[in-house]
């Protein structure tokens, strides 16, 4: 009988919310779709595409389309089947088995999930109690465990926190570890190391275009890094990884200014409705804590947490969970966050009234 591997065995998949609901401020997707004129011209792309044939294997329209938008050279650019690929190309590819990765808690889970499967042991920092990344411990632990990459998220998912130029500077100058710098949500904020990605042989950046540019379908991420390395990253991966239609599609949107310079100014506004509010139910205490952000999205502290998240999808409102009294809650439209607004209230008042009951 076959036997599968410990490592096979041992598997969890990741585990988005299923069901169908009114309102997802779950996955920090952009509720703001491309403009009516750029659907159209993406409609007779896709029209015009040649199914069958084989994409480009550089996915060379779309790398020079991001690369004009961020002012970085295309030679340092790989495209990917969004960012999860290029995590696990990255990871299979600059360790060697057994070598140490370094991650920090709480952060996105599929760093670790990733490490698992390249068998790659995964040591776990657990960030400060305000929830920062205590930077000497960091630069301590590396160099005492011998990692020999860290990987984080920078505004950090789930978090809504970031770690400023400086300090991430700190750990690319002061250690000998790869570090990749996941900055998915680094259209929010101004800390982005893109502009000297150039001066480091230690660091890996990672973009998506799931957020900000609101194209999470296409499934469409970005590795930047130096030369040397971007020419090993893209020797590594599968040859047509990035689809044709991902690639046709999403050079129309890439190639159109608005996204990178409106669309995250509605999406920051949308996040300081969200802050605005639930900054009021702090002050009264029908919350425990509001964190800030400089992302999309805002996490609050509630007391059960899964108790809260029970009731939002009775309400047919899907956010996400974390632990036992963490929410972190998309922006969406103005309508959508009055509404999460509107049940968190009424959830809190009824705990509050059914906890004075008890008394």
């Amino acid at each position: 009988m076959y036997r599968l591997s410990e490592k096979a065995a041992a598997i969890d998949p990741y585990d988005p919310i299923e069901g169908i609901y009114r309102i997802r401020l779950d996955a920090n997707e952009s509720f703001l779709l491309p403009t009516e004129s750029d659907r159209e011209k993406m409609a007779q792309a896709v029209l015009d595409t040649a199914l069958n044939r084989y994409p480009d294997p550089l996915a060379k329209e779309p790398v020079a389309a991001f690369s004009a938008l961020y002012d970085v050279d295309p030679k340092l650019v790989t495209a990917g089947n969004g960012s999860d690929e290029l995590i696990s190309v990255i990871l299979s590819t600059f360790l060697q088995k057994g070598e140490r990765v370094l991650t920090v808690s709480p952060d996105f889970s599929m760093y670790r999930f990733y490490t698992a499967i390249t068998e790659n042991p995964c040591i776990t920092l657990s960030k400060n109690d305000d929830l920062q990344i205590d930077v000497d411990q960091v630069i301590e632990t590396i160099r005492r465990e011998k990692i020999r990459l860290f990987i984080f998220s920078n505004p950090c998912n789930p978090t809504s926190l970031g770690l400023d130029r400086a300090a991430v500077r700190r750990l690319l100058t002061e250690t000998e570890a790869m570090i990749v710098l996941d900055e998915a949500y680094m259209d929010f904020w101004d800390q982005s190391l893109l502009s000297e990605v150039e001066q480091y042989d230690n660091l890996i950046i990672l973009r998506t275009a799931s957020k900000a540019l609101g194209l999470a379908a296409l499934r469409l991420g970005f590795a930047v890094a130096n030369e040397r390395l971007t020419g090993i990253i893209r020797a590594a991966k599968s040859p047509y990884n990035v689809n044709a239609l991902t690639q046709t599609v999403a050079s129309i949107a890439l190639r159109n200014p608005l996204y990178k310079e409106w669309y995250p100014e509605l999406l920051v506004q949308s996040r300081q409705q969200l802050s605005e509010g639930f900054a009021q139910m702090a002050a009264k205490g029908y919350i425990q804590k509001l964190y800030p952000s400089c992302t999309n999205f805002v996490l609050i502290e509630v007391e059960d947490a899964p108790y809260f998240h029970r009731e939002l999808l009775d309400f047919g409102i899907a956010v996400r969970c974390f632990g036992n009294n963490r929410l972190r809650i998309t922006a969406g439209t103005e309508t959508e966050n009055k509404e999460v607004l509107s049940a968190i209230l009424s959830i809190a008042k009824h705990r509050l009234e059914e906890q004075e009951g008890t008394l």
